[in-house]
């Protein structure tokens, strides 16, 4: 730290510095952010002398908009990032946002069909116009937003995933895995969402159970002679598009029937009655219609015994002309016409509630259609062989650790990956088709003729990739990939990546199986999943359920340091984040605490030109000693916990020493220095107030940044702003467990007098009398020494150290350090209306204990409230009965009092 010197800050000379009465986030926010980046300091370029240290964006859709998982997720990078560019590394936070393809176009279609208008009848071209037109006018809102969360990302680096640089990447990398035979095309089942009209992947798709689902038996006619064979199905309108029946080879009932024919009710087409393993004799009536069209595991029977498919719904899954009679029905209405007629023939044996799951698109909730479909595919298996390995010999870390196994499983189990789209928006596959001899091209640059004929007659795909495609390439795209270049030289592999477990598959696993791949090494070395946020009961936050809450609501009322601070205090790993207003207020009141004292200090030093910054020119009292000492734990503790993720105990770390140390004890205690001290007890203090102020200013900015850069900026400092500034390192020599030890018996005199008060009810303005009997030598000393402050902080008028109290009845006794305490009692308790008062706090306190009691005891509560919310109960009815326990001292003490 140094001073001396004046200094410009926003525009103007401070030859004295001073802060506001108030602090007023909306006003300070936006000045400081705008300094950050006219200075540039987010932005890092290659730099051989320095270590560096990156993190990729997990770029947000450009349709979104900042809600509590984004904040969650951005705060923590920004406190890494901040963090280790303060200690010195060269620190790259690459930022940028994703095309979200099938979001997108859902969005332009919309607004197309406010106008009356389709994508169709506009024609792609036109279409892509708009969405071009609708990205430039809108992508950029949610990078806005997370500027307003104070992300110190490389704005200058900024990407987009349908960039020319990333397109260029992607093509390069799909020619690769084709040219390598990874990429094949062929008629395949795949997942159709019917509202999106496109492919989608296995995990693509969320599977929701349906407890009240039915399970239909139903009859089908034998051919050529009485009798039906029964089968059981979910889905009734599918058998307009069956082709066989199947029954288990190892199942008596249906030997017999095996080879012969059924008919198909409604349609009367004949299925042969064949036999396969894959049925289960325990499901249902044994006998399982076979719809080989609209079923994945039918599809593969199908193929076995080499049955027609009969495709039954066009891409809206409405039935088609196959569907005969029932043609053009939305598959609800099918379903309930086909029951009914089912029913009318006498057909239907029997109906019984089933529960299983149903797939349904990850974008907008339609449920899925297995459907036999051509598309692009990628081969999986040999690409996750190398990935888990990297995880396995430890080059990459998922932390908590338990989530490496969630990605074994998901790697070990892969399935190819349907990688084409049948949407507009995103990157075309880089594939052409000759029309005059049929030849297909892949290829990174459009190609003008066709290799085989010369034919200029080509046609390219109309297929784009799948979004997750691209973004499995981030990490070495936004570096200027397939390019060997200096950036990606110096930047790649990246070291952190901080991101939600729901995407480990969507993402992470593809994005370490592309660098892999692609690059030759792995894309980070480190992958930090974040815990979720829910609400303060611990349910996920919902619209339908109105406990949302909007972090720029948050933001514009209590401040952007106020809503990172309490997502970072609260984030533990492993551990859901429950978040609730009064949490975000409290956090704001802590802002407002840190502006109090720093005005405080500021008034009484000045700008410091005329002190010494070195805490060892001076003579250190106890309590300068200890907080010096405080300091250099919490330093040692902050980095600590930040190694292990545990944004939490840091966070903690840093909120207990401020308030619970340098406010409650430091500050009340310098003010007898300051203000009754020799001149060189107050140079001493000012000195270490702003010692003290300077390095925790420094060891929270990456928590709070805009507060600490504020105040930062009107302490002698060097340097142009504490982001920049070296970030405080523990210091052994600080460190004094003398001093740490004997503070705390110190404190522990004025808590038990402020204790003794407060039970008993006395006026906080009241001057006391204490007498104390140490229980040793040091003890004497250290309350000798320290009497004024002791006297000071617990408003004392008088204060004694005896061996002894000749007449302890007439005291409140209390114990510190081991030790007796007494307050005098003469004059200073209503004994009968301090008893009364008592009684009837105890009155409403065993009202709650029995409220409390039986709600635990209530087994349907507790097996229906969530598990965070029976613990907290617990909790509850525990202080309840300590508060309880308490009061029962207390009138026990009155009572001895008045027998005397």
């Amino acid at each position: 730290m140094a001073g001396g010197q004046d200094r410009i800050w926003w525009g103007r000379e401070v030859l004295m510095p001073e802060l506001p009465d108030q602090y007023k986030p909306a006003e300070v926010e936006k000045k400081i952010y705008s300094f950050w980046e006219e200075k540039r300091l987010f932005h890092a370029e290659v730099d051989s002398s320095r270590e560096p240290f990156v993190i990729v964006i997990p770029p947000p859709n450009v349709t979104g908009s900042l809600h509590m998982g984004h904040a969650l997720n951005n705060v923590l990078q920004d406190i890494i990032i901040r963090y280790k560019r303060m200690k010195g590394l060269n620190a790259c936070w690459i930022p940028g946002t994703d095309h979200a393809g099938i979001a997108t176009q859902n969005v332009v279609e919309k607004e197309l069909m406010a106008e009356g208008l389709t994508r169709q009848q506009l024609g792609r071209e036109k279409f892509l116009e708009r969405v071009w037109a609708w990205k430039e006018k809108y992508g950029n809102r949610i990078i806005d937003q997370l500027k307003a969360l104070g992300a110190s990302a490389d704005w200058e680096r900024q990407r987009f995933t349908m960039d020319e640089g990333c397109s260029r990447a992607v093509r390069t990398f799909f020619v690769k895995l084709y040219q390598d035979g990874l990429i094949y095309r062929g008629d395949y089942m795949i997942n159709w969402c019917p509202r999106c009209h496109t492919a989608l992947s296995d995990i693509e798709v969320e599977h929701h159970p349906r407890p009240e689902a039915a399970l239909w038996r139903v009859r089908y006619p034998l051919k050529d002679q009485e009798g039906y064979i029964v089968v059981a199905t979910t889905r009734p309108e599918t058998m307009l598009g069956d082709t066989a029946v199947a029954v288990n080879p190892k199942d008596p009932r249906y030997r017999q029937l095996v080879g012969r024919m059924a008919i198909l009710p409604l349609l009367n087409r004949e299925l042969p009655i064949i036999e396969d393993e894959y049925v289960d004799p325990q499901f249902g009536t044994g006998a399982l219609k076979i719809t080989p069209a609209h079923d994945p595991h039918d599809f593969e029977v199908a193929v076995r015994h080499g049955l027609p498919l009969v495709n039954i719904f066009t891409e809206s899954a409405v039935t088609n002309e196959n569907a005969g009679p029932y043609q053009g029905l939305e598959r609800s209405e099918a379903r309930r016409r086909v029951v009914a007629d089912l029913e009318r023939l006498g057909l239907v044996e029997g109906q019984e509630k089933y529960s299983h799951s149903v797939g349904q698109c990850y974008r907008c909730d339609t449920m899925v259609e297995p459907r036999i479909s051509r598309q692009w595919f990628l081969r999986m298996k040999p690409l996750a062989g190398p990935a888990v390995e990297a995880v396995r010999e430890g080059r990459i870390e998922f932390i908590p650790s338990p989530w490496a196994k969630v990605y074994f499983d998901w790697m070990q189990n892969i399935r190819d990956w349907c990688i084409s789209r049948q949407i507009w928006w995103g990157h075309r596959i880089p594939a052409w088709y000759c029309r005059r001899c049929g030849q297909e091209i892949v290829t990174v640059d459009d190609p003008q003729v066709c290799p085989g004929c010369s034919s200029e007659e080509l046609h390219q795909e109309d297929d784009v990739l799948d979004t997750w495609f691209s973004s499995a390439l981030w990490p070495f795209s936004t570096l200027g990939w397939p390019d060997d270049t200096e950036d990606l030289r110096y930047f790649y592999p990246t070291d952190v990546l901080v991101t939600g477990h729901d995407i480990i598959f969507f993402w992470v696993a593809r994005m370490i199986m592309a660098g892999l791949y692609g690059v030759g090494d792995v894309p980070f070395h480190q992958v930090f999943i974040n815990p979720l946020v829910s609400d303060i009961q611990g349910q996920k936050m919902s619209k339908s359920r109105g406990n949302v809450i909007d972090p720029l609501d948050v933001i514009g009322k209590c401040g952007t340091d106020a809503l990172r601070f309490t997502i970072s205090f609260l984030t533990t790993p492993g551990r859901d984040v429950l978040l609730g207003e009064e949490r975000i207020e409290g956090m704001r009141n802590f802002a407002n605490k840190i502006w109090n004292a720093s005005r405080f200090i500021l008034m009484n030093v000045g700008d410091g030109k005329d002190l010494t910054f070195s805490v060892r020119d001076f003579d250190l009292a106890l309590h300068d000693r200890w907080i010096l000492s405080q300091l250099s734990q919490t330093a040692r503790k902050v980095e600590e916990e930040l190694a292990r993720y545990n944004f939490s105990q840091a966070s903690k770390a840093l909120y207990d020493f401020f308030w619970g140390r340098f406010c409650d004890w430091y500050i009340e205690m310098s003010k007898r220095d300051l203000y009754r001290g020799e001149k060189k007890d107050s140079d001493k203090a000012r000195s270490i107030l702003l010692y003290v102020q300077d390095r925790f200013l420094r060891l929270l900015h990456p928590f709070m940044p805009f507060i600490t850069e504020e105040i930062w900026q009107l302490l002698p400092h060097d340097g142009e702003s504490i982001m920049v500034a070296s970030y405080p390192s523990y210091e052994e020599s600080l460190i004094d467990e003398e001093a740490d030890r004997q503070m705390e018996a110190l404190m522990e005199v004025v808590t038990e007098v402020r204790r003794l008060r407060s039970e008993h009810n006395i006026n906080p303005a009241q001057k006391l009398r204490i007498v104390l009997v140490p229980a040793n030598g040091e003890l004497k000393e250290i309350w000798a020494q320290s009497s004024g402050y002791i006297m000071d902080l617990a408003r004392v008028e008088e204060m004694r150290l005896e061996e002894s109290v000749e007449h302890p009845g007439q005291y409140l006794k209390g114990v510190a350090a081991g030790a007796e305490l007494y307050v005098e009692a003469s004059g200073l308790i209503d004994l009968s209306s301090e008893k009364e008062r008592l009684r009837r706090q105890m009155g409403r306190l065993d009202q709650e204990i029995k409220r409390s009691q039986e709600k635990l005891a209530n087994q349907n509560y507790l097996s229906r409230a969530p598990e965070g919310v029976v613990a907290r109960e617990r909790t509850k009815l525990q202080e309840f009965q300590e508060v309880r326990d308490r009061l029962q001292r207390q009138i026990e003490n009155r009572e001895s009092l008045e027998e005397l």
